[in-house]
Formats: C-alpha cells, structure tokens, sequence
C-alpha cells in the first residue's frame, strides 16, 4: 500500500510551490517542473524555472466508508491506485496511461471504460484547491465556498480543459467506487459499423449486455470491416488462470483472438500502458526477439514517450526518411469524439481520407444526474445530457502529399469533427482559427473566469497554448 502523504508535509509543498510561482518574473512562462507529460505538443523553449511541484505526488487520505480520497494535483494515476485498491477502491474513471496525474486528467480531460457510466474525471470531483493566476490557493467547490462562494464555484466549472491556463490543481477531493478483484472480459466483433454503434448505444442506455452487466466498455476498429467492443463484467469469481500481458502477450492482439478473457482489476487498468495501445510497435518491442530482453520495467507509456521525445528534439525518424527517399511525415495524435449517431461516418470518412489503423473507441456520457454537476457546469467542453459519444483516438504519422503543409491533415479532422457536432481533446496540436475555438471551448466563459482568477493574465491562455504552443 502506497505510503499516505502527512497533510503538514503536504502544506510545506504547497507553500514551495507558491513561492515558486511568485519568483518568476512578471511577463516570463509559467510553466511546470515535472519530469513526465502526456501532452503532444511542442513548446517554445524558455530558460524561467518551472513551478516547484515537488512533494505534490501523493495521496494524502482515503476515508474508505465514504468512499472518497483527498489527493495532490501531481499523483500519477499509477500511485493513486496502489493507495485506494487495498481498501477495494478505484478512481470512478482511471485513465488508461500510468503516469496521466490527477490534476492532469481533471484540467485536460481524461477518459476509460467506465466514462459511458462515471463520465470524466473531473465529474467525480468533489472540491479541489487551485494556485490561481493572483498567485493565491483558491478552494473552488460545485456549490462556491470561501470569501467569493460564485467565483468559487465558477472556478471549479471552468477548470476542466483549462490546462493550466486557470492554474494549478494542489489538492483534489475525489469519488471512489467500489471494485471486486477480476475483471471478465467479452470480445464481441462486428463488420459493420453501423451496427456497432447502435450495440454500444444500447449498452449505454442499459448497461447490460445479454442479460449480463457491463461495468467497462471500449473497442477498437482494426479495419473497415473488422471492428470489436470488448465489454468488461467486474466480478469476485475467481479464474483458473488470469492473463498476464505484462510479459511476451500483447493485450491489443488478443481482441482478435479470444472471444472471452479474464484479467485482474489491476491489470485491467493498465492494459493498454504495456504497449501503449499498439505504438511501442514502432520502437520494436513487439519483436518476440527484443521484446524477450526489453526490460518490463521499460514496458510503460512514459518510457515510449520519452523516446517519442527524443526522436523530436534529434529528428531521427526525418532523418531516416530522407535517407531512405521517402515523403516527410506528418504527426497524427488526436483523441476525438463524435454523437455516436455520427460514429461510423466518421470512421468511414477517417479511413477514405487518412487511413490510419487501429483505432481506439471509447464511449462516454455526462455522469448527471448523479454526479456532482450538471450539463452547464462544465462550459470549456460542454456534453449534451443523455447523449452517448463516441471517443476516436488515431495515434500516428501520415505520409505527407505533395505540396501539402505539416498540419494539413491535422486540420482537416478539425473540420470534420466539428461538422459531425463533436470535439476534440486538446493535449495534442491544434490548428483553429481563434474565432473557431473560442467558440467550441467557450472563450468569453473562460475569460470571464480568468478576469477574476488570474487578474493580471500572468497565466498563458487556452488558445495560446493549444494552438499557437505557448
């Protein structure tokens, strides 16, 4: 069980960390020192120390019977769970990477299995305290509290998909949910997309599937007629024997394969960071050979991504293209979701006009009512209520045509997201014109937030970081 973080040692952390904030120099960039991302977007270098976060990745109390965990902004998801699985507990939504940090998954978003039930992260949210832009620790609550209960709780309305352009989460008091100790897993394949859709929006309404429950539910699309939803029945029945895709099996080819699996519930929320989905293959550890002598503890989201990295600041893969003669390449990482009415055009038009397999689907639906909020709460990305989504997530590179622009693709699926009446997550580049987005993402609510929150505009704004890398 992971070592609880003593609240006074958790008040000094704070204190270092908003002493950092008020060292940097007026006009410089505020920015973060951690070690790890999960973000996709290239940066403006600058030489301002980052905010001290250290001795803010922990957990700080978990109350098993009301089922709740008061949390630091920088706990990794990885350290969340090892604190709240012994008492039977688990986040009501753990993103699928290891080292996607609370505070991360709540101001940019995150998404699981579960979200078709639980919603997103930032729905389970109970309060939360934030550095804000004045360089002050706002708690901001649904209902308000403190001096300004309303810019309270306008704060903790805007704060998911802000990415640090509101601040910083400190502390977060989040919902558990009670979990046995297997997971069953069903792999059900379609060739039709339609049909596929209207499968998950069924399950959705009902939460069942053959007369079974579905606790968990996502898919992927392998090709155009091959698609599965692989449906997850939490339950205490023991297996005869669990898989283990930590070692020389890989999760993502095992849809195809088996009809029916079982996994513990740990290993079920870190299914996909083995392999990170299916793009440690480009770094071949879906070798048998080198996977045989590629350390496990290499085996994660984080290492891949630092080699993603590496190959960004040292243009190894554009270097190795041209050698070769072949086309410069153009980065597609996106996360998207569509009304699941709209799914499978989507998917027909993506396959027509990129061509990228496999693809990840995932669905989800506001938590309301039961959930903290309600639909106008979160106003940066706003969900109809009682409408299913589907999540789309396409992580790769395309060949650029000829006499086409680095981003052009990019832009292109922003078009037609936005046609089909959907979104897309902002972790990774963007390329709207400002009227565009701040009319997706609610610009004029956001700054009238921040007009409060963050008074002098110390703090780089939404925009300017999601599209023009800030």
């Amino acid at each position: 069980m992971t070592t609880l973080v003593p609240w006074q040692q958790h008040e000094r952390a704070v204190q270092r960390l908003v002493d950092s904030y008020r060292a940097i120099p007026t006009g410089a960039p505020v920015r973060l020192a951690k070690r790890t991302s999960n973000l996709f977007r290239t940066r403006a270098a600058t030489e301002t120390p980052g905010l001290d976060v250290s001795g803010l990745g922990g957990v700080l109390a978990v109350d098993a019977t009301a089922r709740t965990a008061d949390v630091q902004g920088m706990c990794t998801y990885e350290d969340l769970v090892d604190a709240t699985l012994p008492f039977g507990l688990i986040p009501m939504v753990v993103p699928q990477l290891r080292t996607i940090t609370l505070g991360g998954a709540v101001t940019g978003l995150g998404i699981e299995s579960t979200s078709f039930r639980n919603g997103l992260p930032h729905e389970s949210v109970l309060e939360m305290d934030v550095l804000t832009g004045s360089g002050r620790v706002v708690t901001a609550t649904p209902g308000g509290t403190g001096e300004d209960p309303e810019a309270s709780a306008a704060l903790f309305a805007s704060f998911p998909n802000s990415y640090g352009s509101l601040g910083y989460a400190t502390r977060l008091r989040i919902e558990l949910e009670r979990v046995p100790a297997y997971v069953r897993l069903r792999h059900l394949r379609f060739d039709d997309l339609d049909m596929l859709a209207e499968t998950v929006k069924k399950i959705c309404d009902d939460h069942t599937w053959d007369g079974t429950r579905v606790d968990g539910i996502d898919g992927v699309a392998f090709a155009p007629h091959e698609s599965y939803l692989t449906l997850a029945t939490f339950t205490d029945d023991v297996p005869a024997q669990p898989s283990d895709y930590t070692g020389q099996a890989i999760y993502y080819r095992s849809i195809r394969q088996r009809q029916r699996d079982d996994l513990t519930i740990y290993d079920y929320l870190w299914r996909w960071d083995t392999d990170w989905f299916w793009c440690s293959g480009a770094f071949g550890a879906q070798n048998p050979r080198l996977r045989r002598i590629w350390p496990r503890r290499y085996r994660r989201s984080d290492f891949y991504h630092r080699l993603v990295g590496l190959d960004a600041r040292l243009g190894i893969a554009r270097r190795l293209d041209l050698l070769q003669g072949k086309p410069p390449h153009e980065r597609v990482i996106q996360d998207i979701e569509v009304p699941v009415g709209r799914t499978a055009e989507f998917v027909r038009w993506f396959d027509t006009a990129v061509g990228m397999r496999p693809v990840w689907l995932c669905p989800l639906r506001l938590r309301e009512p039961d959930g903290p909020g309600s639909a106008a709460t979160w106003p940066l990305y706003p969900l109809e209520p009682g409408q299913t989504y589907l999540n789309v997530g396409f992580w790769g590179t395309v060949p650029m045509r000829e006499g086409a622009a680095d981003g052009d693709v990019n832009a292109m699926i922003e078009v037609r997201v936005n046609e089909l009446g959907g979104h897309k997550s902002l972790y990774s580049d963007a390329y709207y014109d400002r009227e565009t987005f701040d009319r997706l993402y609610a610009g004029d609510a956001l700054a009238a937030v921040k007009a409060v929150h963050d008074p002098d505009d110390r703090l780089t704004g939404l925009y300017e970081k999601a599209v023009r890398r800030r």
